[in-house]
């Protein structure tokens, strides 16, 4: 009981059901990504990729835009989500053929707000970032039916490619601060969804997500497997 006493409680939140893409990279060559909730017993893995391939710089110097905190923060998120110390989270990874291809997480800060944590790929140049991106937004406009989704940057990459590039609108910083350091709040409402980012992001990035998912490919996509081994 005293256990339960640290746990922020639960909402009653839809679970997010598995859907499919379909991937290409600028040569042409596609391949197909499951996208479905992560299982409580993968975060072990999930944080030895984090380790490995965000957490292991010798220098600061080193750090390809600003890779260090963004690996720490997602590592603590997975953390927070495995010891039930994130309110409502949700953790979504994208497998081709099991392998862990890509990942974004979140939470509910309420019924109406959304609070966009990461996304990250984990094999770059087919796009499966900005898949994940489209993805998160669908789950909390399509799915949840919630009216705003919150977003901050801590790399150029994102900031220049969701924040900049979608033309997301920000609050009034300091009277409204996102929980990812304080940093100013970009956010979508369901209307600026379904009028311009649904479209963008399906015009710019060729996204068609599938929402009728096989048994085989859902199969296939079972187990995860980190990318080499």
């Amino acid at each position: 009981m005293l256990f339960r006493s640290l746990q922020p409680p639960p909402m009653d939140v839809k679970p997010f059901e598995p859907r499919s893409v379909l991937l290409k990279n600028r040569d042409g060559e596609t391949k197909t990504m499951l996208v479905r909730a992560a299982k409580l017993e993968e975060a072990k893995p999930l944080l030895k990729i984090i380790q490995e391939r965000f957490l292991q710089f010798d220098k600061l110097e080193d750090v390809p835009d600003f890779y260090d905190i963004v690996g720490a923060r997602v590592y603590a998120e997975i953390l927070g989500w495995y010891r039930h110390r994130l309110k409502d989270p949700y953790t979504i990874i994208g497998l081709c053929d099991g392998e862990l291809t890509a990942f974004c997480n979140g939470r509910l800060m309420n019924e109406e707000i959304n609070i966009s944590l990461h996304t990250m790929a984990f094999d770059r140049g087919f796009r499966a970032g900005a898949a994940m991106y489209f993805i998160k937004c669908q789950y909390c406009f399509d799915d949840l039916d919630q009216d705003e989704f919150w977003a901050t940057y801590e790399s150029y990459n994102g900031w220049k490619r969701w924040g900049f590039g979608m033309a997301q609108p920000s609050y009034p910083w300091p009277d409204l601060q996102h929980e990812l350091g304080g940093a100013k709040v970009y956010y979508i409402t369901q209307k600026y969804w379904e009028s311009s980012i649904k479209n963008y992001l399906t015009q710019m990035y060729d996204i068609k997500v599938d929402r009728t998912v096989s048994e085989e490919l859902l199969a296939k996509n079972e187990v995860l497997r980190l990318p080499g081994e």
